[in-house]
C-alpha cells in the first residue's frame, strides 16, 4: 500500500480537502471529516467532503478528473454524513466490479445488518459471469436486511447517479474507472433541482 504522500500525488483534488484513514472496518461512530493517519502511514480509505470537491470543480471552465492516476485506496465522497441505510451497488459484469462490492461489504460490514441494498446488473452478461453475479447477490443477501436485484441496460454512470437520487439512496458504490464521467455529472447537477445532498459515493479500483 502507498503512503499518504504517495497517494496524494495521484489526485487532482487538492490535498487539503482529502482525509486519510487506516481502518479495518467502518463503525457507526466513524467520522469522515477527521483523518487519523500520519503522513508516513498507509491509508485504507480516503474521504472528501463532496460540496468542497464540487466548489473546487466549479472554479474551472470544465471539470477535471478526481484522480490523475486512480490509486488502490478507495475514495468516499460525502455531503452531510455517511449513511448506509440504502446502498446502491453498480455491478458492470467485470471481475473488478465484483471485487469492489466484496471489499465494500468487508469494510462497512458493522453498519449493514439493518440496511437495504439494491444491486443493478447489466441486462445481458456472458454466461461465464452468471455464477459470479449469483455469488454477489447471495453475499449481499447475507449482510443486508433487505436486497433488491435489478437488471437495467444502463450504460452511463449518469444513469446510476440519477437512479440513486430518484430512489433516495444514501450511498452509491461504483468503480474509479467511471470517475471522469462522474465528475462531469456532479459538476452539472450540483445545487440544481435534481441534486440530492444525502447521497455519498464510494469509488474503488
Amino acid at each position: 500500500m502507498a503512503t499518504i504522500a504517495e497517494t496524494a500525488l495521484q489526485f487532482e483534488i487538492p490535498e487539503n480537502i482529502l482525509k486519510f484513514h487506516e481502518l479495518e472496518s467502518i463503525l457507526r461512530e466513524f467520522d469522515p471529516k477527521s483523518g487519523d493517519v500520519k503522513s508516513g502511514e498507509n491509508p485504507t480509505l480516503i474521504t472528501a467532503n463532496l460540496p468542497q470537491v464540487l466548489e473546487w470543480l466549479h472554479n474551472m471552465d470544465k471539470p477535471r478528473e478526481l484522480e490523475k492516476n486512480p490509486c488502490d485506496t478507495p475514495l468516499l465522497l460525502f455531503d452531510h454524513e455517511v449513511n448506509t441505510e440504502k446502498v446502491l451497488f453498480h455491478y458492470d459484469g467485470s471481475e473488478g466490479s465484483a471485487q469492489i462490492i466484496k471489499h465494500f461489504i468487508k469494510l462497512f460490514n458493522p453498519r449493514l445488518k439493518s440496511s437495504q441494498a439494491t444491486i443493478i446488473s447489466p441486462s445481458f452478461i456472458p454466461k461465464s459471469k452468471l455464477s459470479e453475479e449469483k455469488e454477489l447477490v447471495t453475499l449481499i443477501n447475507e449482510h443486508f436486511d433487505e436486497t433488491f436485484f435489478i437488471k437495467f441496460n444502463f450504460r452511463k454512470i449518469a444513469d446510476f447517479w440519477s437512479y440513486a437520487t430518484q430512489t433516495k439512496c444514501n450511498l452509491m458504490v461504483t468503480s474509479k474507472k467511471y470517475q471522469a464521467e462522474l465528475a462531469k455529472v456532479l459538476y452539472h447537477f450540483y445545487k440544481g433541482e435534481r441534486w440530492y445532498d444525502k447521497l455519498s459515493i464510494y469509488l474503488a479500483k
